[in-house]
């Protein structure tokens, strides 16, 4: 499995801002795809986890109203949408795979699950 992100820059606060992550070499219905952030002098953390069928996706608490997360099966691709960010929000995201454990499980905020991760693309939110 390999992973691309991008989309990263600078953004103003309540602008907006949409990252991709590229996936290959996979069977998609095997894995949930996640994001997770790492803020400077900070240890990582989730963003949100969505899954490659029908359910819905999951976000942390932090970002929850704000962020939408997304896919384009036909593309491979998950996209993170950043609604009205704030300078909080500044943080290298990268997304990451989790092999699904269960048809039943659809999301995980455990990092250790995740085996697979993108480089990392950095968004940098100005007040």
């Amino acid at each position: 499995v390999q992973l691309q992100a991008y989309g990263g820059g600078l953004v103003q606060a309540g602008g907006s801002l949409r990252l991709s992550c590229v996936a290959s070499g996979w069977t998609a219905r095997s894995y949930i795809m996640g994001w997770f952030r790492q803020a400077p002098g900070k240890e990582r953390e989730f963003v949100g986890a969505i899954s490659w069928t029908g359910e819905p996706p999951y976000y942390a608490d932090s970002v929850k109203g704000r962020f939408t997360i997304s896919k384009d099966k036909t593309k491979n691709t998950v996209y993170l949408q950043m609604h009205s960010p704030i300078p909080e929000d500044t943080a290298v995201y990268y997304c990451a795979a989790a092999r699904r454990k269960s048809i039943y499980i659809f999301y995980t905020a455990e990092e250790s699950e995740y085996s697979y991760w993108g480089q990392g693309t950095l968004v940098t939110v100005s007040s």
